[in-house]
Parts: C-alpha cells; sequence; structure tokens
C-alpha cells in the first residue's frame, strides 16, 4: 500500500546540484557552529533552511541528550522535514557533533526559490517526505503520550497527531521498559502529554498542542485572503492546490484532521493512480504538501462557527476562539459527519470504546478484542477488513437485508470470504454496556434481542452535512446540504445564490460521495473562484 512519502533507508543519497546550491547560497548568511552546539531545539520553528557545508548535525534524544541514530548529516545535507513547508517546529533537538558550518535561508525566500526551480523543489520535498514517514513509523519525536487508553483527552490528542502525520510515541501506565518507567515517574503515573524533558502539557488539548507544533495560525488579530477555504477533506485540499498553484492567496480552516471524513479510511483501493490502495489519511496528506508547495496555508484546528457579508462584498469568519479570517470568496468544503446514534449508554464510552474512525491508533485500543461496526457503506466495509487484522472478530451491523445498494462489490466480496468478519443484518445495537471500557452490546435482530461481547463499537453511519456556520447566507436543501449552480439561480455549478460563496464535495447538494468526485469539484472550481476574486479578468 501506497504511503506519504518513499523509504528513507533504500533512497540513494543524491547532493543538490552545484546552481541549485549557489542559487541558496545567494539568498543566505553563513554560520558557524562549535562542536556541542544545538543547531535547533525543541519547539525552535522551521523558519530557516540549513545546508551544511562543512562539518556534521546529529539528532539528539530530548530526554537523555545522547546522540539518537547512529547516522548524521554532513556537507551537501540539509536540515528539516514537511513541516518546514507550513512553518511548523522541531520535535528532535540538532546538534552540531564537530566544528560545522552552514548556509541558512530564510524561509520565505527558500519557498520562493523552489517555486522556481521545480527540480530543486522536487528534491528537497522528496527528502522532506521521506524522513518524516521514517520518524512518523520510528516514532521520532519529542512527544511522549501516557495512557491513552484510559483517559479521552490524550486519546483525543493521539487521534489528532495521528490523523496529522506528526511523529510521537505512545505508552500504557503499566510498561515496565526503562523509558516508560521514567516517563511514569515524570507525569506521576498519570495519563499525560509530555512535550519534552522539562514540559508536561497542562489540560492537554488539540489546540494546545497543535500551537505548540506551529500547525495553528495565529490569526487573532485577523487575516485577509483572496479564497478562505472551509474544510480540509479531498475536495477542501484539492482546492487549496489549485488555489495556490493559480496564484491566489489561500488559507484553509480544519477544525480535526486533515483529510475529513475520507481520512478515516484506512485502506482506499478504488481511486484512479493507487493499485496497491493507499489510506484515505495518506492520500489527502499528499495533496497537502501539493498546496503548500505552491503557498497555501492551513490552519488547524480551528472552527468557523459564522460568517458574515460586508457592505463591500467580501466576507468575515467568526472562528470558535474569538478569531476572524476576511476573504474575497469562501468555499465550502466541510462535507459530512458520522450521526451520533442515540444508543443507550453512548456518552459515558466516547473515547473508551466508541469510535467514529478506524485507523491505526483505535485498532490498538482493541487488539485481540471482538469489535462491532454499524453501518454499511464503503467506509464500514474497509474498517472492517482493516480491524479483522488485529481484532478478534469483526461484527458488521447493517439495518438492511444486503450491503448491494450501500457498498462496492469487491468490498462485499471481501467481507463475505473474510473468516474473521460476520455480517448481521437487519441487525441494530441499542445499548451499550461496561465499566470503565466499554464490554458488551445489546443487539436488536429479527429474533429478537441479544447481548454481544464487544471491546470497541464503530459508527460509521448516517450522513449530516455541516452547514450550520453559513449563518442563513446560502439555501440549504430540507436535509442542510448547499444547494449550487442553476438551482441557486447561478451559471458555475458550483455558486451558491450568494456570490463569492461556493461549495463543492459531499455537503454540496447532489454531489455523488466519493473522493474522486470530491477532488474533481474542488479542482475545477478554482476557475470560477478566480474570475470572481479577479473581477471577471481573463485567467493567466
Amino acid at each position: 500500500m501506497e504511503s506519504i512519502g518513499a523509504n528513507l533507508e533504500e533512497m540513494k543519497r543524491t547532493p543538490l546540484a552545484e546552481e541549485h546550491v549557489a542559487a541558496i547560497r545567494k539568498i543566505s548568511t553563513e554560520r558557524s557552529y562549535k562542536a556541542g552546539e544545538f543547531v535547533a531545539e525543541i519547539g525552535d520553528p522551521m523558519d530557516r533552511f540549513v545546508y551544511v557545508t562543512e562539518g556534521e548535525i546529529e539528532v539528539v534524544n530530548p530526554y537523555t541528550g545522547e546522540r539518537w541514530l547512529e547516522s548524521s548529516l554532513g556537507p551537501t545535507q540539509f536540515m528539516g522535514d514537511i513541516a518546514f513547508l507550513n512553518s511548523g517546529t522541531f520535535t528532535l533537538p540538532m546538534r552540531a557533533a564537530k566544528d560545522t558550518r552552514t548556509l541558512e535561508a530564510p524561509r520565505d525566500k527558500m519557498l520562493k526559490l523552489m517555486s522556481e526551480n521545480p527540480e530543486l523543489s522536487d528534491h528537497v520535498i522528496t527528502v522532506y517526505s521521506a524522513r518524516r514517514r521514517k520518524q512518523f513509523e520510528d516514532h521520532r519525536s519529542s512527544i511522549k503520550l501516557i495512557g491513552a487508553e484510559r483517559d479521552g483527552k490524550v486519546q483525543e490528542i493521539a487521534s489528532f497527531l495521528a490523523r496529522n502525520h506528526v511523529p510521537f510515541q505512545s505508552f500504557d501506565l503499566e510498561d515496565s521498559d526503562e523509558e516508560a518507567v521514567r516517563l511514569c515517574n515524570l507525569s506521576q503515573h498519570k495519563p499525560s502529554v509530555v512535550y519534552s524533558k522539562d514540559h508536561i502539557v497542562e489540560d492537554p488539548s488539540p489546540r494546545k498542542i497543535a500551537r505548540l507544533l506551529g500547525l495553528d495560525l495565529e490569526v487573532e488579530k485577523g487575516i485577509d485572503v483572496d479564497v478562505l477555504i472551509v474544510g480540509g477533506g479531498p475536495a477542501g485540499v484539492a482546492a487549496a492546490v489549485y488555489a495556490g498553484a493559480e496564484g491566489l492567496c489561500a488559507l484553509v480552516i480544519e477544525d480535526t484532521a486533515i483529510g475529513g471524513q475520507a481520512g478515516t479510511s484506512s485502506r482506499i483501493e478504488n481511486y484512479m493512480g493507487f493499485p496497491t490502495g493507499i489510506s484515505g489519511s495518506d492520500l489527502v496528506y499528499r495533496g497537502q504538501i501539493q498546496a503548500l508547495k505552491f503557498g497555501t496555508r492551513f490552519a488547524m484546528p480551528r472552527r468557523v462557527i459564522a460568517l458574515e457579508k460586508r457592505e463591500n462584498g467580501s466576507f468575515c469568519a467568526k472562528l470558535d476562539d474569538n478569531g476572524e479570517v476576511c476573504a474575497k470568496s469562501v468555499l465550502v468544503a466541510t462535507g459530512v459527519q458520522y450521526r451520533k446514534l442515540p444508543l443507550q449508554g453512548r456518552d459515558a464510552f466516547e473515547g473508551s470504546g466508541v469510535f467514529y474512525a478506524a485507523t491505526d491508533m483505535e485498532s490498538r485500543f482493541c487488539h485481540k478484542k471482538p469489535v462491532a461496526i454499524i453501518g454499511g457503506g464503503n467506509s464500514a466495509g474497509q474498517a472492517a477488513m482493516y480491524l479483522a487484522r488485529s481484532a478478534h472478530h469483526v461484527h458488521l451491523l447493517v439495518r438492511g437485508e444486503s450491503l448491494a445498494s450501500s457498498m462496492s462489490s469487491y468490498l462485499s466480496e471481501r467481507l463475505d470470504a473474510e473468516e474473521n468478519v460476520t455480517v448481521h443484518y437487519q441487525t441494530e445495537a441499542t445499548c451499550l454496556h461496561g465499566d470503565d471500557w466499554l464490554e458488551a452490546v445489546t443487539l436488536k435482530t429479527p429474533d429478537g434481542e441479544e447481548k454481544m461481547d464487544c471491546g470497541g463499537l464503530f459508527i460509521m453511519v448516517g450522513a449530516e452535512p455541516n452547514s450550520a456556520w453559513l449563518s442563513g447566507l446560502v439555501e440549504l436543501d430540507e436535509k442542510g446540504f448547499v444547494i449550487t449552480g442553476q438551482d441557486a439561480g447561478q451559471h458555475s455549478p458550483y455558486e451558491t445564490a450568494t456570490d463569492g460563496i461556493f461549495a463543492v464535495g459531499d455537503v454540496r447538494a447532489g454531489s455523488v460521495k466519493r473522493v474522486a468526485s470530491g477532488v474533481g469539484e474542488g479542482s475545477v472550481v478554482v476557475s470560477a473562484i478566480w474570475n470572481h476574486v479577479n473581477a471577471g479578468g481573463d485567467r493567466p
């Protein structure tokens, strides 16, 4: 299955071309570091491109102060990872292992140079992506999570980090290895988020972690952009790519994680170009990297709670922390969300056995346990196949009499062939049971009620559009989906009844609820947005 980048260990080390180094030198200043001096510490912004000309830079274990990896950076190599594109922060300290000299270019000048030199850009982004993949797979980071299996807040942060491909390491409170014991002592044996050796995050939340990582733009004083894209799913990120490529100043606001509902799909096999499949999260993350390369910015986790239209025709979005973003146009790409079914006991087990995504993080909490999935669509089918690899058994609960109308045939055929999956038709969950963690679920079947052991319940049913924040500025259908095109009196198929507000993807009335369709709509709508922003001028 495809991943977010190449395998760093298999990549051939290729120095930057001489002409690229010469171009970097023109925008850089020379720096010198004595052996033992830190080049970057945890929390430092990746606001400069660091190219090594002499010496050696090593990765440091932030908890012991010792060298962490055998490999290091030497002459012709450069520091950083993919966080550089979005002005993120370092989560690993970098230290000069011997007297070292570098060329250091300001981030904005380096990004401009990359935009003018596609070969240079390809080289840097390929290395950055491979490094992020390696860090993520090896859990190389200063961020340590303790007791996520017992604490909903820590679990929420684990999910946020995992879905945004931020490296971290997770420990159970009962782990007995040396590092786990040291961290548990540091956290006083309580579920905790440890950001660095001397920094335990008080009252942790995804917003606090995002700010430490530089993922959360400081928008309290207001930002003005050409287009505000609300929603970071396939449609929103596709629009972000094309908006940046067309020279529009674009900002994406996402309230959870890049990927949207597609980001919860563990494996997508019917998206063109990925014959071995790719997770929804990895697919959209690749698009985010493309958008960042073109200058589009991302802010998360942020939520738009209201939208106002100003007298000059522009718009101001009110954020959940009293921040404000103003834009000449708005693209609604907020998609849909799974319904929170009215199950007895559901609230008590959210974060303790009830989930709305089936990724590696959630499967870890259900290892070797029987699990149940509510839903009959592709997301439910993909989740069942994925969880079958680690769960004791997977029970798919379907209200209807078949999957023919709701699930792709290749998925339903695989479910039938999978010995570790049982599909229960005409079956509903009614009540949840357990103490600190979900232990069982009551099922309503054609033969009556029965109680079934269950260590994890995955709810993947329903499609409620995220459109309440539009404040009555656009027309909605009876289910809350945004009306566009001819039905809204517009020539553009994606423009709403309010000039300057567009909608794409699952939130749009009449759209095809597929990843490929969302990507297509997000790509095409940018032409109409460009025309609106530039008052109908000819596109470049």
